[in-house]
């Protein structure tokens, strides 16, 4: 049986007056219904580009789109305009990154929550603004009953983010997208947000992508993890395996980049030298060669050949030149002290 989300050799190029923006170049992965797939990265490595993919979103830019995104063995890059509207919302959902630009502003929330069901399903208004205030309330909104007639400037960010989550979670998909999901949310609503998400999971068996910065959110949540760098896939893995045993000199970075409340710190954190590359002239040979400490320890040039995307340990991958044997070495001695 083939998983219910197969993406295969992902591409998503847009052309410029200053060249071709490789912004998804080469992604592959797969997710299971009940699954929580965390996908990682900088700013600018591809991440919200490949949930936009995935959402049929590009269609009618100048993205030009290749490879194959397949939900239940049905091509999403292929389907119709007409059927990939029937699927959004009940089929795949998206949070999006900033809910002020994704919802209407001359609309209540109510109405356009409301309008999200009746879409999908034959119920009366009455009903389907029942089913609303509920999920309101399920996501955290004070006075459901009140706020349902507001509109969205009346929202704090906070609560504005929320009611985006709701929206995407009131047809109940199979495949619901996460774009930053709790980035506006303090630590207790967002708390709440995963385990309302979680929740969705264990009732309908639902496949999720979360898309974020924070590695604490995918510790928790995720299943597997996805690194990007520079449009591609770097290292991705089961979320005990890449937290335990990262196997990619950019994961080491973000990993000790990142600040711990549980232990005493006395030394500074870690940044990553450097900056992102840019998508339009990309480093030739690995694209994290520019910024990486341990480059010298590879046998072959890491400016000329980029490196292929290979099994490290067992259901571990990574695209990095230098051995395994020496990779563990480095993380043991040099990475795993400062973690």
């Amino acid at each position: 049986m083939s998983p219910f989300l197969q993406v295969n050799n992902l591409k998503v190029h847009f052309p410029t007056d200053d060249g071709v923006v490789k912004a998804v170049d080469g992604l592959t992965f797969n997710l299971e219904k009940g699954k929580t797939l965390g996908i990682v990265g900088e700013s600018g490595s591809g991440k919200s580009v490949t949930s936009l993919a995935i959402m049929g979103l590009h269609r009618g830019s100048r993205a030009r789109l290749s490879g194959e995104v397949l939900l239940d063995d049905r091509d999403l890059l292929k389907v119709s305009d007409e059927e990939l509207r029937s699927l959004r919302g009940r089929k795949l959902a998206m949070i999006f990154q900033d809910p002020l630009s994704a919802m209407h502003p001359y609309y209540t929330i109510g109405q356009q929550l409301t309008e999200a069901i009746q879409v999908h399903e034959d119920v009366s208004k009455k009903a389907a603004r029942t089913k609303v205030i509920d999920m309101l309330g399920r996501v955290g909104i004070p006075n459901p009953n009140k706020r349902v007639d507001q509109y969205p400037h009346e929202f704090s960010g906070g609560m504005r983010q929320r009611a985006m989550i709701g929206m995407a979670l009131i047809n109940d998909p199979e495949l619901l997208i996460a774009d930053e999901p709790t980035t506006a949310l303090d630590v207790t609503v967002q708390a709440q947000i995963l385990d309302l998400m979680r929740d969705l999971q264990s009732e309908f068996g639902s496949a999720i992508i979360m898309i974020t910065h924070d590695l604490g959110v995918v510790a928790e949540i995720a299943d597997d993890v996805l690194v990007m760098y520079g449009g591609k896939c770097i290292e991705y893995a089961e979320v005990d395996s890449a937290f335990h045993q990262p196997d990619h000199p950019y994961t080491w970075g973000l990993l000790t980049s990142m600040p711990r409340l549980d232990r005493l710190k006395l030394d500074r954190l870690l940044p990553i030298a450097g900056n992102p590359p840019s998508l339009i002239n990309l480093p030739p040979g690995c694209a994290f060669h520019p910024r990486c400490a341990f480059r010298d320890s590879a046998p072959c040039a890491c400016d000329e050949v980029v490196p292929e995307l290979l099994e490290s340990y067992p259901k571990h991958d990574s695209r990095c030149h230098i051995p395994v044997a020496k990779r563990a070495e480095l993380f043991a001695n040099v990475i795993a002290p400062r973690l």
